[in-house]
């Protein structure tokens, strides 16, 4: 999955669909259908790095008025109608040769005429149309990957060879020793190379003993999540904004005897948008949105029709669905979970990942501007937190008024 997202963009890419003259029109689907590409160089070996002979792309070729037995050769465009540029050409000129001569793909190859990168035009306009897409130094998507405290021995190496951008060891509970043994194994075998973060804490202590175990961030809250039942089963938690507060506290005292700031990241009890912006003004430097991508059409789940209404599947890492016993193992002779700490449940459908999103950053940043706050950290420092009664939290809704939308004001901005 981390090698999928990868691989899915790239300033230059190294083609994972090739072709070989002598393949057939059959071979074509079959790898399209396989890496879902269009564009296919040919080389004269059928290999990634091969003499450059040609490209197939989908306007070569019909399947309704060809043989599938059609030999690769007889319908490419061939090498001497390409356009291509030189292995010391920049990303920047390679765009510009892409844009001048209208072109979807630009192979570039080395002196002998080798294949040696793909760019192409729909990475160019995907960057320029989401500016704020987090991207490594060759232009692809940073990607975090999930590990635990027992076959890290295994996973890590695995996700670090597939590209990973960043580790998390996913834990409920995470001021343990097992965590401590977990990151000194990093630092043993990769060093200061791989980022990974630990958590979950609540205090101030389990902040500086993951600090001090070598953490690159932490997680912040146990049991606040909205399909995480643990505060109710085993009564072990803490309210999410005292936790937040409390550990942001933490972080800055370690700061100044340290130098070393470890960003925190508050998860868990983030309903509606405006809760996001809380969790950032309480001194969280990001947040752990579940629930919220859990809505939208891009989430890996079932959109199902619950009551007349849309709803996508969600549900706890505790839950017996989810079947990861693992991470809930008490040891001993009997293996396995013993009870749940999670819910199956299901989430109202939401639509489009972006839309939605477009509209949460909106209300962040129209609160930080009534804030007089440009940046996270100036919010911080400027906002002004102030406890609410109940009354209080009714008063800022609609109120004593007939809604002429019959759907509640407050259930129209969980997002």
């Amino acid at each position: 999955m981390v090698a999928r997202v990868k691989d899915y963009k790239a300033g230059f890419v190294t083609s994972d669909a090739n072709l070989s003259p002598e393949m057939t029109l059959a071979d074509v689907v079959a790898l399209k259908e396989e890496h879902g590409h269009s564009t296919m160089p040919v080389t004269a070996d059928g290999s990634a790095h091969g003499k450059l002979v040609g490209v197939v792309t989908d306007r070569d070729y019909r399947l309704s008025r060809m043989s599938m037995d059609a030999k690769v050769a007889d319908f490419m465009t061939p090498r001497e109608k390409m356009i291509v540029a030189p292995a010391d050409t920049s990303l920047k000129v390679a765009n510009d040769i892409i844009w001048d001569n209208k072109l979807n793909s630009l192979p570039v190859v080395d002196d002998d005429d080798c294949l040696m990168y793909l760019v192409f035009r729909k990475d160019y306009d995907s960057h320029k149309s989401n500016p704020n897409e987090m991207l490594d130094a060759h232009k692809r998507y940073m990607v975090g990957a999930g590990i635990n405290t027992r076959d890290y021995a295994e996973r890590v190496p695995a996700l670090v060879e597939a590209g990973a951008d960043v580790l998390c060891i996913d834990s409920s509970e995470g001021y343990s020793d097992w965590q401590k043994f977990t990151i000194e194994w990093i630092r043993e075998h990769y060093g200061d190379d791989v980022k990974v973060g630990a958590g979950n804490v609540v205090d101030a202590e389990g902040f500086r003993f993951l600090a001090d175990a070598g953490a690159d961030f932490i997680k912040v809250g146990i049991g606040g999540g909205s399909i995480c039942i643990t505060r109710e089963q085993k009564g072990i938690g803490r309210g999410q904004a005292t936790a937040t507060i409390e550990v942001a506290k933490a972080r800055d005292e370690y700061f100044e005897e340290t130098g070393v700031y470890i960003p925190i990241c508050s998860d868990g009890g983030i309903v509606y948008d405006h809760h996001l912006t809380l969790a950032l003004a309480m001194g969280s430097d990001f947040v752990m949105l579940g629930r919220y991508f859990a809505r939208f059409d891009e989430s890996p789940t079932n959109k199902v029709n619950i009551n007349g209404s849309y709803m996508k599947e969600y549900w706890g890492e505790g839950s017996a669905r989810a079947r990861n016993w693992q991470r809930y193992d008490l040891g001993g002779d009997k293996k396995g979970m013993s009870f749940e700490e999670g819910v199956d449940s299901y989430v109202p459908y939401a639509g489009s990942l972006k839309d939605n999103v477009d509209l949460t950053l909106s209300k962040v940043k129209s609160t930080m501007c009534n804030c007089g706050a440009l940046t996270i950290p100036e919010l911080q420092e400027k906002a002004k937190l102030t406890i609410v009664s109940s009354t209080s939290i009714v008063e800022g809704g609609a109120h004593d008024v007939v809604l002429k939308d019959k759907t509640p004001y407050v259930s129209s901005s969980i997002h």
